[in-house]
């Protein structure tokens, strides 16, 4: 049985829960507002931030951030979805912030011109259409810059949209590439405005524009014909598929652009049951480097006491390949390396292996009460009593702790 299973037997998922209970009530995240000049109205917005954030056992963290449209639709699964792929000891995704932006006009802000005509359109969203360059800038000068200031956030940010808002995502991966780290288009409607952004991104793919940027794109079975009937379908099904598949072939051509993308087709699901599934295979696809592979944590789990392998050798290495493709430095989790090294601690004849983990921590994160604590442990444990003192002592003055003194005294009293 590899480590990772035996860990999540020991603990269970319990390091970072999605929810919170608040007077008999389950909160998910909390109501915050903008006041947006550039659209000259409040934006109410649906921020959740991880449970870790509020852990006084660990270090503050600062956490990417999810950028949702049409948030009132899928804050809930999107968030959900997110703290199990990156709660350990699953590593799909980091923790991340989500950041729901539900809708006052959606046809005005999602569509990034407006037609001439649209039979299906009522008149008065046609009328309203074109807005979105004006709802990026509401997100580039004033959303971003509040949810940075007011949250705990890193750089590294991910845009997630569907059907216009998919449209929205690629109008932004077009025309501002450096806004996000990573684009989610779930089955965008590109056939709007005759197809005006699939021109506009077959001259702007052809530059070396996207370095460091990805792209997934999800496209549903919209109309439920075949190939060869969706060609002659003149209805909007049909326009909407058929330009669907001009994106995919843009995003097949061999162009040394930088970005990294993916086009993924879904037969079973519509354009409404689509974004679930195809969410958690663009989180799948955008973090790639960011999942301890297989290989990593089967030798994380190598009971052989005489093994060659250092825990705390692979971990390092592996958020540094982490760090040079997120663009900011990423550190193995205070809180997971901390599990293991306890677990390492209570196998015989693994105390070697146990005390690289806990010395790791303490050079990651050398301001921590925690790692001078459990190094203290160790060191009383392995019957160093000297050793465990000057731990204590270093934990005690970055912060103050019954226990942690209990545990220094009794030491100190048997010298």
């Amino acid at each position: 049985m590899k480590l990772f299973l035996l860990l999540f037997l020991l603990v269970g998922p319990t390091l970072a829960q999605a929810q919170t209970v608040k007077n008999n009530a389950i909160v998910i995240g909390r109501v915050d507002s903008v006041t947006s000049v550039v659209l000259k109205e409040k934006r109410p917005l649906w921020v959740y931030v991880p449970a870790s954030a509020g852990d006084p056992t660990y270090l503050p963290q600062r956490y990417p951030v999810v950028y949702l449209l049409d948030g009132d639709a899928h804050f809930a699964a999107v968030t959900a979805m997110i703290q199990q792929l990156s709660q350990m000891p699953n590593t799909v995704c980091p923790e991340m912030m989500v950041v729901g932006i539900p809708n006052t006009n959606r046809t005005r802000d999602l569509t990034p011109s407006r037609p001439a005509s649209a039979d299906w359109l009522p008149a008065a969203e046609l009328k309203s259409a074109g807005g979105g360059e004006n709802f990026t800038a509401f997100l580039e000068k004033e959303l971003i810059p509040y949810i940075d200031a007011y949250y705990p956030t890193t750089a590294h940010r991910t845009l997630i949209g569907h059907s216009f808002g998919g449209l929205l995502v690629l109008n932004t991966l077009v025309h501002h590439p450096g806004l996000f780290e990573n684009y989610v288009a779930l089955d965008p409607s590109m056939f709007w405005d005759g197809e005006k952004l699939l021109k506009q991104a077959h001259d702007a793919l052809a530059q070396p524009r996207f370095a460091g940027r990805a792209l997934f794109v999800a496209s549903a079975n919209s109309t439920g014909l075949d190939s060869l009937r969706v060609l002659k379908d003149l209805s909007v099904g049909g326009e909407f598929t058929r330009a669907k598949w001009k994106l995919r072939d843009e995003l097949g051509r061999n162009r040394r652009n930088g970005l990294r993308s993916a086009y993924k087709y879904y037969p079973a699901d519509t354009h409404n049951t689509l974004p679930l599934l195809a969410t958690y295979d663009a989180l799948h696809f955008l973090f790639q480097p960011y999942a301890l592979s297989p290989a990593v944590t089967n030798e994380l789990g190598t009971p052989a006491a005489n093994s060659p392998v250092n825990g705390a050798v692979l971990l390092t290495d592996h958020y540094r390949q982490v760090s040079a493709q997120a663009g900011y430095p990423v550190l193995p989790p205070e809180s997971f390396v901390n599990q293991l090294a306890y677990y390492w601690l209570s196998q015989a004849g693994q105390s070697a292996r146990a005390l690289d983990l806990f010395q790791l921590n303490v050079r990651n994160y050398p301001t921590s009460f925690n790692v001078h604590d459990s190094l203290g442990d160790y060191y009383q444990g392995q019957g160093q009593p000297t050793l465990a003192i000057a731990s204590f002592a270093k934990a005690l003055k970055l912060q103050e702790r019954p226990l942690t003194r209990q545990k220094m005294t009794q030491l100190q009293a048997k010298k």
